[in-house]
């Protein structure tokens, strides 16, 4: 097993020499990965160096151990915190307790305790670190969660957010027939309270649970299914064979539907959509499902509505559904110039074997290009940029005449804006650094100033921001803003004859001795002596 990280805190040299020396660390488990001498300076290394146990002094100069005991805390919780203290005082204990403290030692250290303290707390880490890698411990966590991320993948399928590549990775993990001859869907959904001599009369939550349980009961009589509840419906995902096909799960459904009004008191409804052959486009039939529902109000409750019945031959459409549109956003937004050509001629091309009047073309089209007009206008991006000046919606429609013109002209307006947006959004940021470069510049002298003031300022959140800024600038937050404190601090230094604590106070430190101690740091010699030079 590796070493555990080890970061060592005390504002007193000696102390951190002595501690480093008269342990063997190796030989308990552990190496020392750094040493710092306030908790400013520790906070600092440990979001560089993740130690997995930081030992500290309580009291020290500019951050003392609690508060940075409270910063790992938020920052890195399952780092292991030993506080160093002179003070055998009750509110220190209480106060480290609270941050749930690893082990609290009294000054001086006596090194044989010390000793005992880290081989009781390697004791605790390596359960902790087993218990992580507890492969049984995983397996069992992930077959008690394997029901729901099952019905989550379904809802997923039936939403269409679930790509063939994903179905055919994970159909077997979740149990799930890719073999068979076709699929369909059913909705059940109760339409009414109970009756009042219903046995659920007055624990109408109880109702969906007990739905499902009569399709449990009752549909596997008639064909193969997966069930489960979303929104107010029980959802069927039938396998349908050849000999009996939607028929059987028509029986099946109407069934259900008397059964639950007998048994239950409950008036149900139930919608069904046409078959498919291909699983992953199931969402159609859920949606048709979900139409056929609402045939309910002008055919009534209480039975099973087939689509078909209703809607002759759904099929022979041109379809353009939130799945195909999010599919293109999402290639236009991130996608490269082969995926956006590979998305948009998928779309076209599906409809190739149909013989279908140009009319309905047009209609799909129409609906494409609402997609695009909306994601233009949510980028804030010019139409006539991408569409040409003389761009009218009606007019650039009536004059295709062919689907492949149609396509042609889908995929070169698909390109144009993805480049825009990509332009966008390398500008954005650049703009976003710019902004944040002029706000510290204009209020570095605060010394409440802080990453999470400048993103309330630029609304934005903290990790983008810091994410941006640093890729745009080379340096973080921190070190920006201390950057320019010390390039002011230089230029009084050289210019007025100011105190350094004024100077200190000028440029954003409340503390003249941090102000030393982080200028030192940066010039090799304290802001009197810089001065002297000069």
């Amino acid at each position: 097993m590796a070493l555990y990280r080890v970061l060592l805190v005390d504002d007193e040299e000696e102390i951190r020499e002595g501690i480093i020396r008269k342990i063997d660390w190796e030989g308990l488990g552990y190496t020392i990965v750094g040493d710092a001498e306030n908790g400013l300076e520790a906070l600092e290394k440990a979001e560089h160096l993740h130690p997995d146990v930081v030992m500290t002094d309580i009291k020290m100069p500019f951050m003392d151990g609690l508060e940075l005991g409270e910063k790992l805390q938020t920052s890195m919780p399952s780092t292991k915190l030993i506080i160093f203290s002179g003070f055998d005082d009750f509110e220190y204990a209480q106060k480290a307790i609270k941050l749930n403290v690893a082990e609290y030692v009294l000054k001086p250290i006596n090194s044989a305790e010390l000793i005992e303290t880290l081989k009781k707390l390697k004791l605790r880490l390596d359960q902790e670190f087993d218990e992580k890698r507890d492969v049984e411990i995983l397996r069992r966590n992930y077959m008690d969660s394997l029901p729901v991320m099952r019905e989550q993948f379904l809802v997923g399928l039936l939403e269409g957010r679930v790509s063939n590549a994903r179905l055919a990775a994970q159909a077997e993990r979740f149990d799930i027939n890719l073999n068979a001859e076709s699929w369909a869907v059913a909705l059940v959904r109760a339409d009414a309270a109970p009756k009042a001599d219903a046995a659920l009369n007055g624990e109408e939550e109880l109702i969906p649970i007990s739905l499902k349980c009569t399709v449990d009961e009752i549909l596997g009589n008639y064909c193969t299914f997966t069930d489960f509840l979303y929104s107010d419906c029980v959802v069927m995902i039938a396998e349908l064979e050849p000999k009996n096909g939607i028929v059987a799960l028509m029986n099946g459904v109407n069934e259900i539907c008397k059964s639950a009004e007998r048994v239950l008191g409950v008036r149900v409804t139930a919608g069904v959509g046409t078959v498919c052959s291909v699983l992953s486009e199931i969402r159609h039939s859920y949606r048709e499902a979900q139409n056929a529902l609402d045939y309910s109000a002008s055919l009534g409750a209480g039975k099973a509505i087939y689509i078909g019945d209703v809607e002759p031959d759904p099929s022979v459409k041109l379809q353009f559904d939130e799945h195909d549109e999010r599919e293109i956003i999402n290639a236009i937004k991130m996608g490269s110039e082969e995926e956006i050509r590979n998305r948009i001629t998928a779309l076209f091309t599906r409809f190739e074997s149909m013989l279908l009047p140009l009319s309905q073309y047009q209609i799909y089209l129409m609906e494409i290009m609402t997609s695009l007009l909306k994601a233009i206008r949510s980028y804030e991006l010019g139409a006539e940029e991408i569409f040409g000046e003389t761009f009218n919606y009606v007019t650039t429609i009536v004059s295709f005449h062919s689907p492949a013109e149609m396509m042609h002209w889908c995929i070169e307006s698909c390109l144009k804006i993805s480049t825009l947006i990509k332009r966008e959004r390398v500008d954005s940021t650049k703009l976003l650094a710019q902004n944040a470069k002029r706000y510290i510049s204009e209020n570095y002298q605060n010394a409440e100033l802080s990453v999470e003031t400048l993103c309330s300022f630029l609304h934005v959140s903290p990790a983008y921001f810091s994410t941006v800024f640093k890729r745009e600038t080379g340096m973080s937050f921190v070190a920006y803003l201390t950057e320019v404190r010390l390039q002011e601090a230089v230029n009084l230094l050289n210019s007025t004859d100011d105190k350094t604590y004024v100077i200190a106070e000028k440029v954003g430190y409340t503390e003249p001795n941090y102000f030393s101690y982080v200028f030192k740091k940066k010039f090799g010699v304290s802001p009197s002596k810089y001065r002297n030079n000069a």
